[in-house]
């Protein structure tokens, strides 16, 4: 499958490395290069990776990275997988 990352995952993560650049500029460039390492794993076994506990829907799923959420749609027709989101777990609008 095929991994694509939207827009509204692309900013967050640019601004989340800017964040973190602001204290460690090297520990931000790990942090982006880590996790897109990371994400790129996600097509060889999507569904291994729990259903979203934020959405009722099973294509819907999420991979946790040192302390971050990124949530995924698996869209099994067009073999895409689609990186929609990243936050702290803390950081979850209610």
């Amino acid at each position: 499958m095929k991994i694509k990352l939207s827009s509204k995952f692309r900013n967050k993560l640019e601004r989340q490395v800017i964040y973190i650049a602001k204290d460690k500029p090297g520990a931000a460039r790990k942090f982006k290069t880590d996790l897109l390492t990371e994400i790129r794993k996600i097509s060889a076994h999507p569904y291994s990776f729990r259903q979203s506990i934020y959405f009722e829907n099973e294509n819907i799923r999420e991979m946790i990275f040192k302390g971050y959420v990124i949530i995924f749609q698996i869209d099994s027709e067009k073999k895409i997988i689609l990186i929609f989101s990243l936050f702290k777990h803390e950081d979850f609008p209610q």
